[in-house]
């Protein structure tokens, strides 16, 4: 008797050991949040949050996101912001800045060749080409600090395009065809971190200590600052709502659109319709204090000081005619086959 007894006690206490280690780990107690969290909200209780501020808070009173004081954790360094993006720099000394296109090629050679060649960016073509994200981000990161930094004309305006080019370490944004203030106002959000947008901090290669992570004063406090944000007027919807769209906080220049402002007016350039149209541009990105930018041709033209110039494989053309001179045209000659002269 007394062996089946001891047998059952040692049961009953192996059973409550067993339960015991066995107890969901993260159930709540009794004095949940006291140490790691002791301003969460008790256990299966409403918090009364949305309509009462905790001790100490700035924001007090019910929760108002309209009039929501920001915090000084992600606000750039006391002073004036460090300004590290040579284009951004440049853009506000009221200097000339042209960009490289990078139209078909995805090595990173040749990336780094046209960066390197003297270019203040580098106009990575994704709204007419086929590239994606990952051959973006290995070209950018494979020379970051180059003379050119990267930049790149989107698709469209959406968050998922944007952040794809800001996490990937764009400092250079063009977004094309945009007709509404509303389109220009996802521009912006989608470009800079808050309070002046909504970008996500999701991290990516832009944080890298070898790409921006440890610029002066830190990427996320500065980013805002340096990211030069270039929207396209492409569309006579586009000319109408110049005005309101130049003036949209954020926007750091406004591009004219020589080949699209021709595709949808009828008429081409230097004609008085077709100027008319650019002139608009002019005029209203002139009013709100902006950049205006165009075409490399047109480097000229009276207030225009961003420009796209041409593709890798037009500076590859110019460069080899610059290296060959006169020899350029002196290849053998055959009469018969593919390189016999066509009769």
């Amino acid at each position: 008797m007394k062996h089946l007894f001891f047998a059952v006690t040692m049961c009953a206490a192996l059973g409550t050991l067993a339960h015991a280690q066995n107890a969901d780990p993260y159930a709540n107690n009794a004095a949940a949040g006291t140490t790691q969290f002791p301003l969460a909200a008790p256990a299966g209780k409403d918090s009364g949050a949305i309509r009462t501020a905790p001790a100490g808070s700035v924001n007090t009173g019910p929760f108002d996101a309209n009039n929501w004081k920001y915090g000084p954790d992600f606000t750039k360094p006391a002073g004036s912001s460090p300004i590290w993006n040579p284009v951004m720099a440049k853009m506000k000394a009221g200097q000339k800045v042209t960009g490289g296109t990078l139209f078909a090629a995805t090595d990173p050679s040749t990336y780094c060749a046209m960066a390197n060649a003297g270019y203040d960016f580098i106009w990575t073509e994704m709204q007419h080409n086929f590239k994606d994200w990952d051959q973006v981000g290995v070209m950018w990161g494979s020379c970051p600090h180059a003379k050119a930094v990267p930049g790149v004309r989107l698709a469209y305006a959406d968050e998922r395009e944007i952040q794809h080019a800001t996490d990937a370490g764009a400092l250079v944004i063009v977004v094309p065809t945009v007709d509404t203030v509303e389109e220009a106002k996802a521009a912006r959000d989608w470009t800079y971190f808050p309070p002046l947008g909504k970008r996500s901090q999701g991290g990516g290669q832009a944080f890298a200590p070898n790409v921006w992570g440890n610029v002066p004063g830190g990427y996320r406090q500065t980013a805002n600052d340096n990211i030069v944000l270039i929207v396209m007027i492409e569309t006579l919807e586009g000319i109408k709502n110049a005005a309101e769209i130049a003036k949209v906080p954020g926007i750091t220049a406004v591009f004219a659109a020589s080949g699209d402002l021709g595709n949808f007016s009828g008429y081409k350039m230097g004609s008085p319709d077709y100027e008319r149209l650019i002139n608009v541009v002019h005029d209203a990105t002139i009013a709100a204090g902006k950049r205006l930018c165009g075409p490399f041709a047109w480097r000229d033209r009276p207030d225009f000081t961003c420009f796209q110039a041409g593709s890798e494989t037009a500076a590859i053309a110019r460069g080899a005619a610059a290296e060959l001179t006169n020899l350029k045209d002196t290849q053998g000659k055959v009469e018969v086959g593919p390189y016999a002269p066509r009769r």
